[in-house]
């Protein structure tokens, strides 16, 4: 019997599946929604996400339907998807197993300008085939002619709303995001949407030892690729080699940085009906340097 959270049932469904014995279990840290594992097998070594399935339904199938639309780009490397599957009452994902290395100035570089090449992968609207997931919380992505009615209605609409049905928000706060809204289409420039990972915070990329780049855990769309660049900033991870390669790669409009706050509202919101706390008093930081 393995010392882990992992049922005995499941353990043999799986070995069945992949038709390997499985010889040990560790667990790897970082996962907040899913039980996150690594299992070594006679054969390979595999990495094993693990949720409840009627509380997350479908959140694999819309990772798996991620990490394709990332590798059909071309561009960047994404973890081969080994098996999914539901068992019980749990869901279960197992991908190629990476070895993490060390980042370097050099594979710094190569994430940038590979993000830079998927995010020249376009759509004619903004949205994307399916909704998907931001961390735990459902994430819509209907079709729209505009990055600005996009993220207005699909990204801060429906955080604001639901901040609001928590007591996060006061209407002094909904006031003041109508206010943007009328403002927003004049703050940038539309460009054509770009493949968005969505979700690119520090933990959501890897190196190996190598120093080859992946993407992991995406909440993709197409939208406006600054939103990608915006997230980069939120928590740290980022040097300033990967901004720089990337505005060679593909140069962001001017003024980028002055509306990094502007797209990090939706992240931080995700945050306030995650979190709640001091990420209310952030939001509000960054929507007064815009109204």
């Amino acid at each position: 019997m393995f010392q882990n959270h992992i049922s005995n049932s499941l353990i043999n469904h799986i070995q069945s599946r992949l038709n390997t014995t499985i010889t040990q279990i560790g667990t790897v840290n970082g996962g907040d929604i899913n039980e996150v594992y690594h299992l070594q097998c006679e054969d390979n070594s595999y990495l094993l996400k693990v949720n409840n399935r009627y509380n997350y339904p479908d959140m694999f199938v819309r990772e798996l339907e991620g990490l394709s639309a990332i590798r059909k780009t071309n561009s960047i490397s994404v973890p081969d998807v080994i098996l999914w599957g539901e068992f019980d009452s749990e869901s279960y994902l197992i991908l190629q197993w990476i070895n993490v290395g060390s980042a370097s100035t050099a594979s710094s570089s190569e994430l940038s300008v590979q993000l830079a090449r998927m995010h020249k992968s376009s759509n004619v609207q903004f949205g994307f085939y399916t909704d998907n997931y931001m961390g735990s919380l459902i994430q819509s992505n209907n079709w729209y002619a505009t990055w600005s009615d996009f993220f207005i209605e699909q990204r801060l609409k429906p955080m604001v709303k639901m901040a609001a049905d928590k007591k996060e928000f006061a209407k002094t706060d909904i006031h003041q995001f109508d206010k943007l809204y009328k403002k927003l289409p004049d703050l940038f420039t539309e460009e054509t949407p770009a493949l968005l990972h969505g979700d690119l915070w520090g933990g959501n990329y890897l190196i190996d030892t190598e120093g080859k780049p992946y993407l992991i855990d995406p909440a993709v769309s197409y939208g406006n690729r600054e939103f990608d660049i915006a997230m980069t900033t939120l928590f740290g991870g980022f040097d300033r080699v990967f901004y720089e390669a990337y505005n060679t790669e593909f140069p962001l409009q001017p003024g980028w940085r002055q509306r990094l706050p502007l797209w990090n509202l939706y992240p931080l919101l995700v945050h306030v009906n995650l979190f709640g706390g001091m990420y209310a008093k952030q939001v509000r930081e960054n929507l007064s340097v815009f109204i």
